[in-house]
């Protein structure tokens, strides 16, 4: 059905599969009118308080800014209650397993951070803590920190290409194999660009690079 218009029944009996390039155009269509839904409660109930709402396909996030780490907490319980609900009216399920609470910030003290606890919600059958700050953050294969210091991130990565590196010598021997010039050619195209994977992240001016070189001369 779209609109006034109701095509003939017929039947389906071969799914949409997720990588599938109609599955996205499908998901976006369905899930469309939850967000406008979302973005007029929130306005309603946030005021001057921005609470941003991003989704790709079924990967999405809520954003926000605030100095108070109680007050972040309690925009991100409602926003994801809202959001629960939302998706419950159009039975649609949010796998809480695979969510999760990251804060960023630039205090140099330590901080303990609570779980969002949804016992007290009249509309939620969830009881007891679901989501839990996490200390990383992986995402598009990123590895973020609190501090942004991109410390995990890089030794990650070094060390992966180090152990690449390492291996390298299966690849010839005394008598047969590649010649150093090839050798030198895939350390270059490949281990390089393993070691130095988002570096646009963490080398940038005026920024400590102390760690991230003395990683990377390990490998």
């Amino acid at each position: 059905m779209w609109n006034n218009f109701v095509s003939p029944f017929f039947n389906a009996d071969v799914g949409v599969g997720q990588k599938l390039a109609l599955s996205s155009i499908l998901s976006a269509l369905y899930i469309a009118s939850i967000f406008h839904i979302l973005e007029k409660i929130s306005k309603n109930i946030f005021h001057n308080f921005s609470v941003s709402f991003l989704s790709f396909v079924d990967d999405s996030f809520f954003i926000l800014q605030e100095k108070s780490f109680e007050k972040s907490n309690n925009f991100l319980f409602c926003s994801y209650n809202i959001i629960l609900s939302l998706f419950d009216q159009f039975r649609l399920i949010v796998e809480h397993e695979k969510s999760k609470i990251f804060h960023f910030s630039r205090s140099t003290k330590n901080f303990n951070l609570s779980s969002l606890h949804f016992s007290s919600l009249h509309f939620s059958s969830l009881k007891g803590p679901i989501l839990w700050p996490r200390n990383i953050w992986k995402y598009l294969r990123f590895i973020f920190d609190r501090k942004l210091s991109f410390q995990q991130h890089i030794h990650f990565y070094s060390n992966k290409a180090l152990s690449m590196i390492k291996s390298m010598k299966m690849l010839d021997n005394s008598t047969s194999g590649l010649l150093p010039f090839y050798k030198q050619l895939l350390y270059r195209t490949c281990f390089l660009s393993i070691a130095l994977y988002g570096f646009l992240l963490w080398y940038f001016k005026n920024v400590s690079l102390f760690h991230p070189l003395k990683e990377l001369r390990k490998m």
